[in-house]
Parts: C-alpha cells; sequence; structure tokens
C-alpha cells in the first residue's frame, strides 16, 4: 500500500509542474480534496504532506548553501527556531 502522505505530495507537485496538462492537474485537485476529506492526510497547507525530519534536513541544507539569499536563510533559521519551539 503506498504511503497516504506520498501519494498527496506527487499530486501536489503535479499541480505546480509546467509541463502537466490541466485535465492531470483537475485529476490531482481531486484526489488531494477527496484524501484530505476522508482524513487520509491532513489539510494545513503544504507541510501537512511533509516529513518533519526532511523539512528540518532541507532548512539545515539551505542554511549551508552558497546559492541562496539571505532572506531564504532568515526564513531557514526562523521556521528551524520555531520547530525548536
Amino acid at each position: 500500500m503506498a504511503n497516504p502522505g506520498n501519494v498527496a505530495g506527487g499530486h501536489k507537485a503535479n499541480l505546480n509542474n509546467p509541463n502537466t496538462s490541466e485535465e492531470s492537474k483537475q485529476h490531482s485537485r481531486q484526489v488531494v480534496a477527496e484524501m484530505e476529506s476522508s482524513g487520509e492526510v491532513g489539510s494545513g497547507g503544504d507541510d501537512a504532506y511533509k516529513n518533519e525530519g526532511n523539512v528540518v534536513g532541507g532548512h539545515k541544507a539551505n542554511l549551508k548553501n552558497p546559492n541562496t539569499s539571505e532572506e531564504s536563510k532568515q526564513h531557514s533559521k526562523q521556521v528551524l527556531d520555531d520547530m525548536e519551539a
């Protein structure tokens, strides 16, 4: 059985992919809505589909990435501080 968070995440990625058709995006919207209404996944925004450990790792990597803006690094630092609290 597929992990519902991964399924929802795949559909969310499809919604943001400029190379997919509107028909495909509509299907993804429907699947995500059904998963949220059934309680299979949360409806708390994008972070509802993410593994907390992956979120932390991504923000820590962003802090060390020389190609990201100072604004982005400040955001990552704030998210990490908020998660610790």
